[in-house]
């Protein structure tokens, strides 16, 4: 009963702002939102499982058409009304089949993760940092940067080219603070037509429910201004890509004092013990994160150290660990407090990502793993005797080395669970299987006459 009052209140509550359509979200195995939408009227309904999808329909949910369909059922917490479609509220969902939760539910994965943080006395507190591509088709329907003149071979931070774009950015960033993001800074990266936006952080689960509402914000009001938003790791060969890094800390539960802050840290980067046994759980477990983050074919791309027109692309390449230094995967940024895994790209889904990630740096604190000495030299220019020297090894150099690496991983199953687990290895495969079965423009323009 109080259930149904607090529905009928938040219902009355929603329709006083004019809001007459009810999204109940989740995800796919890309983190892209899907949902059934019910009049606001039906909204106490929908709360209590009404409305029934099937999941076979979708990449990498594990139902055949054969079984029982999913049931979204939303978070009361999460509601955000859409800010270029007022009349529309969306809410991040948890999967139940037959009237339990459904195991491989992505959220789900990661609810039962912060769980355990939870009982091990600590908050994940979670931030990432959105890199994508705001592009236009012209005349003859080429894919081209909002920009008229964002054609320089070095825009990184470039006013100018900031300012061509600045109408759409400005509808952006006025949504997202509209609805809490607290968007800090927004700049031109080093790819044409390519932004990154910053926001502050949130707890855990609030953060991946936000950007998985990130991405479908901005395509939506990019679609509005004629223009679309690329969430593709590395569209241009010849310019850097689009991360999505990871920045994490663990607070005191009962307290929220952070407990990767230290002014006292011999090792030079203002992080605490815990803070350095979660790199060590990470780093320990790297190549089979790479394939939760990085989770495309096109993502290995984007993870070269050379090969943008302006130079180093910045990605990471090598399986290590450092101070302020942008070539190591993974990175304590000045003045510590925080952890940051730069190999995460734009396409990932932040649940399961969070989960591994999270997963791995509790074992860390846990079995008090030590990643070692940090490095701070610039890694891209050691050789491979100096790497092998270091203990230092490649991150995994395509999709299919990293879905292996997951798979071999027994921490994969544990925290997707073997169903999940095994969904994610057969479905990356196939994707894999697809990619090299495909004749590219490369192949053609180098073999088709050669011989």
């Amino acid at each position: 009963m109080a259930d149904s009052a607090q529905h009928r209140e938040l219902q009355q509550g929603l329709e006083a702002r004019g809001v007459k359509y009810a999204l109940a979200s989740y995800v796919d195995v890309h983190g892209v939102s899907k949902s059934k939408m019910v009049p606001i009227s039906h909204l106490g309904r929908m709360m209590g499982g009404s409305e029934l999808c099937t999941g076979a329909a979708l990449d990498g949910v594990p139902q055949d058409i054969s079984d029982e369909e999913v049931s979204p059922i939303p978070d009361p917490a999460s509601a955000i009304i859409c800010p270029w479609r007022p009349d529309v509220v969306w809410f991040a969902s948890d999967l139940h089949c037959g009237g339990v939760p459904f195991e491989p539910c992505s959220r789900q994965i990661f609810k039962r993760v912060l769980g355990q943080a939870r009982e091990m006395g600590y908050q994940f507190n979670f931030g990432i940092e959105p890199e994508l591509f705001l592009l236009k088709e012209d005349a003859s329907g080429n894919v081209v940067p909002v920009g008229d003149r964002d054609n320089l071979a070095k825009p990184a931070y470039d006013v100018r080219t900031t300012l061509d774009s600045v109408d759409v950015l400005d509808d952006i960033v006025e949504a997202l603070n509209s609805v809490g993001y607290d968007v800090y800074s927004f700049d031109h990266e080093d790819g044409n037509g390519q932004f990154e936006i910053d926001f502050k952080f949130f707890e855990g689960l609030e953060m991946a429910d936000r950007f998985v509402f990130f991405r479908l914000l901005v395509n939506e009001i990019a679609h509005e201004h004629g223009y679309f938003a690329s969430f593709m790791p590395k569209p241009f060969a010849d310019r850097a890509g689009s991360g999505a890094h990871y920045n994490m800390s663990l607070a005191d539960i009962a307290t929220g004092v952070n407990l990767f802050e230290s002014a006292d840290d011999p090792r030079g980067c203002d992080l605490g013990e815990a803070g350095y046994h979660f790199i060590g759980g990470i780093l320990k477990h790297l190549p089979a994160i790479c394939a939760v983050i990085t989770p495309t074919v096109n993502s290995y791309k984007r993870l070269i150290k050379e090969g943008s027109m302006s130079g180093f692309t910045w990605a990471p390449v090598f399986a290590c660990f450092g101070n302020n230094n942008r070539t190591n995967a993974v990175r304590v940024p000045l003045g510590g407090g925080r952890v940051e895994l730069r190999a995460a790209d734009i396409s990932n889904n932040p649940y399961l990502g969070g989960a591994l990630v999270l997963a791995a740096g509790l074992e860390g604190i846990r079995e008090k793993i030590d990643p070692g000495a940090p490095h701070t030299d610039n890694m891209y220019l050691k050789t491979p005797e100096e790497l092998a020297s270091l203990n230092v090894s490649y991150l995994p150099r395509t999709l299919a080395e990293a879905v292996d690496a997951f798979e071999a991983d027994p921490l994969s199953s544990q925290v997707f669970g073997q169903l999940m687990a095994q969904t994610f290895v057969d479905f990356k495969r196939q994707e894999w299987d697809s990619y090299m079965n495909h004749v590219s423009d490369w192949e053609r323009d180098r073999y088709l006459k050669f011989y």
